[in-house]
């Protein structure tokens, strides 16, 4: 069967490659993939994960074969894979506890842009009350961006999308956006949570942005560049401020099924910025890394 894998190459990060059929264990599910989302982690930095080895986390497809042991969805049902390894090929095995099964009436190409995005975005938001408070999100013209505005808003925040440049603001205030900056200049607001995807300086600079009790929740580095604090601004009276980091892998079901739940209920949309033909990912990942998509990267297997 064809998957894409990864490359170290010039040519890389990932290329096409006949790969031998997956054997599925007595507790996992075989599934047809029609799908895949890409993201800009797993493509930066390809380097973390073996030459050959069958790329990508994040897809949905089809059951063709349930587990044999009687756990997770029957054959036939439509499911998305969140942060499940090797999911860009024709067919995966896939445990069930990184399936969510996908509701009628959601596309199942949606159910494709979850995953990493739209869990990382709804754990983080979960990790305390929201009414009411102020929640910056910065990067947010990017996929994990594009669902942290919208759960925020859900969870009645007063929401702030940071973006690079006016061009990215498009549709941010009616995903639940209050305030669309380029800046943090263009604000005296204290947010009480930031969700920052961005790395870097902005972290030092939103770290002066924090309100007393607050919290830096860091979930990305799309910036590449070193954060350094001005001497002294770590110190403070009141209540503590914290940073914090993010890198959960854990399983993702409930959290897709909620999400899924959400998108059924039109109450959450897919961040889809380019959909496609997985033939065509190189053109697809050149722009990513242009940062010429807003939102996620949805390739059709064909």
């Amino acid at each position: 069967m064809r998957a894409l894998v990864v490359d170290h190459g010039e040519a890389g990060p990932v290329r096409f490659a006949d790969v031998d059929e997956p054997v599925p264990s007595s507790d996992e599910a075989l599934v047809e993939i029609r799908h895949i989302g890409l993201n800009f982690g797993e493509l930066n930095y390809v380097h973390q994960w073996p030459a050959g080895a069958v790329h990508g986390h994040d897809a949905a497809g089809v059951v063709v074969r349930a587990a044999s042991d009687g756990s997770g969805p029957p054959e036939g049902t439509r499911v998305a894979l969140g942060m499940s390894p090797h999911a860009w090929a024709e067919r995966v095995a896939v445990s069930p506890a990184s399936l969510g099964t996908v509701p009628e009436g959601v596309d199942l190409a949606d159910g494709a842009a979850l995953g990493i995005a739209g869990v990382t975005a709804l754990r983080v938001l979960r990790k305390r009350s929201l009414l009411a408070r102020h929640v910056l999100v910065t990067g947010a013209s990017g996929g994990v961006g594009h669902f942290a505005v919208q759960l925020a808003s859900l969870a009645g925040a007063w929401v702030t999308a940071l973006v690079g440049s006016p061009d990215r603001a498009a549709g941010l205030r009616d995903l639940g956006a209050d305030k669309v900056l380029t800046d943090l200049a263009q604000t005296d607001d204290r947010f009480d949570l930031v969700l920052d995807t961005v790395g870097g300086p902005l972290v030092a600079q939103a770290w002066s942005f924090l309100a007393e009790g607050g919290t830096i929740h860091l979930v990305g580095y799309s910036s590449g560049q070193d954060t350094t604090f001005p001497s002294g601004s770590l110190f403070g009276f009141g209540e503590p401020r914290t940073i914090a980091t993010y890198g959960d892998m854990t399983p993702t079901s409930g959290e897709l099924t909620d999400l899924l739940g959400l998108m059924a209920a039109e109450r959450l949309s897919a961040p889809v910025g380019l959909r496609g033909n997985w033939q065509d990912v190189d053109d697809a990942v050149r722009a990513l890394f242009a940062r010429k998509i807003h939102g996620k990267i949805v390739l059709d297997v064909v």
